[in-house]
């Protein structure tokens, strides 16, 4: 091994195949890292059939082991504190390309614990297979209205799943420290597409263009 070379690492992939997750995964790779499972999650939200089909896409391509995990009792939770993103009787929040989103329609979506759930899950995975590490794709600018998405967060969650699993599973971030225009520019030099994503809260045919998620990566795509 030559100077400023380090041994690759084996992560958790949590996977939802949107923009972050995506671009994650495949940083974490571009560094030389490997996967030993990507994670896609159903807890009953309106897109989790679309969300498998480009997650699965994604790992096909690059013939990674995926699996869908079926979280029916987060959905019930979900439904209990009137979670538009899984109930269909609720209005899906909307905004501006200016202003896609904030703490009232963080507030409409949130799934309760979700990233805490899906940490522990990845770490179960971890040890199980032998990986070191859970990568997500927080980022920056979902930080500033979900607070499961900041670095704090995600600080404390690596102690937290360190402390609680035998071979010291830990958390990383490829795209913390981005915002939505940073996670495009890096989806683009490692030759992500947008057709390749699913941003979208809903699960039509196509993109609703309406709803925050849809907001955030349109305004992300766009010329600047």
């Amino acid at each position: 091994m030559t100077a400023g070379q380090f041994p690759p690492r084996v992560a958790i992939a949590l996977l939802s195949g949107g923009l972050d997750s995506v671009v994650a995964a495949a940083a974490w790779m571009a560094g030389g890292n490997h996967l030993a499972r990507c994670l896609t999650f159903d807890y009953g939200q309106r897109a989790s059939a679309r969300e498998a089909e480009v997650a699965q896409q994604f790992c096909a391509r690059h013939s990674l082991s995926w699996e869908r995990v079926a979280l029916p009792w987060l959905a019930s939770a979900s439904h209990l504190v009137g979670s538009a993103l899984v109930d269909v009787g609720k209005a899906m929040p909307s905004g501006t390309l200016a202003d896609p989103g904030d703490a009232r329609t963080a507030a409409a979506v949130w799934v309760p614990a979700r990233n805490c759930v899906f940490l522990a899950i990845g770490a179960a995975f971890a040890e199980a297979l032998g990986a070191t590490v859970v990568i997500a794709g927080f980022n920056r600018e979902e930080a500033a209205t979900f607070p499961d998405n900041s670095e704090a967060f995600v600080a404390a969650a690596g102690e937290f799943l360190t402390q609680g699993t035998r071979t010291g599973v830990s958390v990383a971030g490829p795209v913390q420290h981005l915002d939505k225009r940073g996670i495009v520019a890096a989806a683009r030099q490692l030759g992500i597409a947008r057709s390749d994503l699913w941003s979208c809260y809903e699960g039509g045919a196509e993109p609703c263009g309406r709803c925050e998620s849809c907001l955030r990566s349109e305004r992300a795509w766009s010329p600047a």
